[in-house]
């Protein structure tokens, strides 16, 4: 198959919100996006779906060969993914340093201890999202350095959305993303949750972790600078979805237990097409 294609059919299939935000590219930044997104997938489905530990740090040991590999002058990288992305770094400036970091965070997830607070967590949520949309502007293009700093609040408001959303799920699966402060504030057990339960205090936890999400959505407009935002339409897509299934999460308090709360693909869209008027309104009136 050819890599591109692969790359295409594994974002297409992820059912992901960066799917939606893909069709506002032109095709040689939406193939780039779609390398990106499915070397994504591909490290992030070595920790969901290995269940024995050593055999997924060895797999994302094997990961970092094929991404040195792929920086490499005279390198072959063996997986369709890496070789796309060797395509699109003749192209675009990726700095590999994004790459090893979402690594190391993935890595994170295999001794997943309590994080204590917000700053241990903010560690994890930069590696396996800010570094994300420091790449992704890369391939969307910008002039001015603050949007940089645009890039990596939007990581860290997309990941405090997942967490929030996903309370239960994870603790379904034995993952615990939420500091032990924050537990210990409003009186979150722990066990309850992982047992299938819900409580006052989980919906009080979810209202913070999407207080805090809404902070950095604002920090990320504040950030961005007016030039640069034509080029950043896909990000903005995304973070609309998100602010979506934010409000969403609000008024459901928090519990999404068995998705109740999580958008299905109609919502998607109708977010996406509201970001795309509203930014054509907005470029129409700053002419």
């Amino acid at each position: 198959m050819d890599p591109f294609q692969y790359c295409q059919e594994r974002t297409q299939k992820s059912g992901s919100s960066f799917y939606y935000a893909f069709h506002a590219l032109p095709d040689e930044q939406r193939r780039a996006m779609y390398a990106l997104y499915a070397f994504c997938r591909e490290v992030d489905d070595v920790v969901d779906e290995t269940s024995d530990v050593e055999v997924a740090r060895r797999t994302l040991a094997w990961w970092r060969m094929e991404l040195a590999q792929t920086y490499a002058p005279q390198g072959a990288p063996q997986h369709p993914v890496t070789q796309a992305l060797r395509e699109i770094l003749r192209t675009f400036p990726l700095p590999r340093e994004h790459f090893e970091a979402l690594i190391d965070g993935m890595a994170m997830d295999l001794t997943l201890p309590p994080f204590a607070d917000w700053e241990a967590l903010k560690v994890y949520t930069y590696r396996v999202a800010s570094t994300v949309g420091l790449l992704s502007i890369e391939i969307f293009g910008y002039r001015h350095p603050e949007t940089r700093a645009y890039a990596e609040a939007f990581g860290h408001a997309f990941q405090l959305t997942n967490i929030a959303r996903d309370l239960a799920e994870d603790a379904q699966r034995g993952r615990c993303y939420v500091p032990r402060d924050l537990m210990a504030e409003y009186g979150a057990d722990w066990e309850t949750l992982k047992n299938g339960g819900w409580s006052s205090g989980w919906s009080e936890v979810g209202r913070k972790l999407g207080t805090m999400a809404r902070g950095y959505y604002r920090l990320a407009e504040e950030a961005l600078p007016e030039e640069d935002r034509p080029h950043q339409l896909p990000g903005l897509i995304m973070a609309g979805i998100y602010s979506r299934q934010l409000d969403k999460l609000f008024k459901g308090g928090f519990d999404n237990r068995n998705d109740r709360l999580r958008m299905g693909r109609i919502a998607k869209l109708w977010a996406a097409w509201r970001v795309v008027r509203g930014e054509k309104k907005r470029q129409a009136r700053n002419r």
